[in-house]
């Protein structure tokens, strides 16, 4: 069975993915250059890696990070089967190229140094970890919208999770805290954890972010006597649509009729006046919608186009 998501080449899809990915190599890239390596800030995965090992033998990090991307792939092809294309390859390869090239261009930035980098933000770990979270989010986030992954110490997460049966996403954190240890005990500073597991939440922020985008609708879940007015009022007022739920209460088995609903903030602000004008007494769930696809929203097709 094949996990591989292709593109007509040559196509309008196909030179959108691969523009996503370089775009997005070039941001995750000027991420590290910029504001994480020259601290030292080893946010996991090969890159992390690199970064120590830069710290003893003073080794390209761009050039560490692939030797360690390829035989990973070609591991996790062997043991996964066939999940990472020809995107995936194209994107680690132009992030580590990227991240060589930019070091070597801003090897001779006039100010102060740190292991022969020099910060953008000078002096100021906190603020950078802050910045190279987001920039690398971003980065990550746009090679994760072209449907490539960021292999690494990624496919070594999903070989632990396979064999161990841990779920992946604690995989995930179980091999990068491990890395970012490992950077503990190479630079001798606890800062650097610290400045490390913020890197890594805000990364995982912003490419949340970028493959959902900035959606604050809310989804309402709600049980009255006067569903019949509400429904009426979701209809014609706000011209939303909706579900109705038949349900029956806990207590005495009572039938009760549960409206799903997702409204926008304003939106779900007058309608919360108005069940509370009608039904004073209404029960009412509020849920952040990380993303609505349908009608009345952005629709699924342009979603899986996009």
């Amino acid at each position: 069975m094949s996990y591989i998501y292709k593109e007509k080449p040559f196509s309008k899809k196909w030179f959108i993915s691969y523009s996503l990915i370089i775009i997005g190599a070039f941001i995750l890239s000027s991420g590290f250059v910029f504001f994480i390596t020259p601290y030292h800030i080893v946010p996991g995965g090969v890159y992390g890696i690199s970064i120590i090992i830069h710290k003893f033998f003073n080794t390209p990090i761009g050039a560490i990070a692939l030797c360690f991307d390829i035989p990973l792939t070609i591991i996790g092809f062997l043991i996964l089967g066939p999940r990472f294309g020809a995107k995936t390859i194209v994107g680690f390869t132009l992030t580590a190229l990227f991240v060589d090239g930019l070091t070597m261009m801003y090897d001779n930035f006039n100010g102060p140094e740190l292991d022969g980098f020099a910060p953008l933000i000078t002096d100021d770990a906190l603020l950078s970890s802050i910045f190279g979270g987001v920039i690398i989010g971003l980065g990550l986030g746009l090679i994760f919208k072209s449907k490539a992954t960021s292999g690494g110490t990624d496919i070594i997460s999903m070989i632990v999770s396979k064999y161990t049966k841990i779920p992946l996403g604690q995989s995930i954190m179980i091999v990068d805290s491990c890395v970012v240890l490992g950077g503990l005990i190479a630079f001798d500073d606890w800062k650097i954890p610290f400045y490390s597991l913020i890197v890594i939440f805000i990364t995982g922020k912003v490419v949340d972010l970028v493959m959902q985008g900035g959606n604050y609708d809310k989804t309402l879940f709600i049980v009255s006597q006067e569903s019949t007015k509400i429904r009426d009022y979701i209809i014609n007022d706000l011209n939303r649509g909706g579900t109705l739920l038949k349900g029956q209460g806990m207590f005495n088995y009572d039938d009760k009729n549960v409206i799903f609903t997702t409204v926008s903030r304003r939106e779900m602000a007058m309608l919360q006046s108005y069940i509370h004008e009608v039904d004073p007494k209404a029960f009412m769930t509020v849920v952040d919608a990380n993303e609505v696809l349908g009608e009345g929203f952005k629709s699924l097709k342009d979603k899986v186009l996009s």
